[in-house]
């Protein structure tokens, strides 16, 4: 199974924000959209950062609540770590794990095709399991 499995069941839809919104923008997008992360892209949708929760919250203890007028491209990340389509998700996993991130967009040919969270790569390893468990109950049953 691969990334590709995980968008193909999700959707390839990914909230975005572009470098000079506000903090505070992307807060409210956050929270409308029920998300944790939001993709800053260029006007090419390429990507060049990734804004978290954790890194507002961690801006607000910084450097106060003045931080919200600030533009995103002073919060984000902007060494985004990204998988692609092909990768496993086994690989994924290792990978989520490896850095402690909990989103990782998706490229495609240099330009941003989805976002996975430890969220989905869960729900969808939970499902596998669940597939391969009646598998098993009805070769059993014969």
């Amino acid at each position: 199974m691969s990334v590709r499995a995980i968008l193909n069941e999700k959707g390839h839809n990914v909230v975005t924000v572009t470098p000079n919104v506000t903090v505070h923008q992307a807060a409210t997008f956050l929270h409308d959209n029920r998300i944790g992360a939001v993709v800053v892209v260029d006007p090419d949708d390429q990507i060049v950062g990734i804004l978290t929760e954790r890194d507002i919250v961690a801006s607000i203890a910084k450097h106060g609540a003045t931080c919200l007028d600030s533009p995103v491209s002073s919060v984000m990340w902007q060494n985004v770590y990204c998988c692609r389509e092909e990768m496993s998700i086994a690989t994924l996993m290792e990978m989520m794990s490896k850095l402690r991130a909990r989103h990782l967009p998706v490229e495609k040919e240099g330009r941003l095709a989805g976002i996975v969270s430890i969220g989905d790569v869960v729900k969808h390893h939970i499902r596998a399991m669940e597939h391969e468990t009646e598998q098993i109950k009805a070769y059993i049953a014969g």
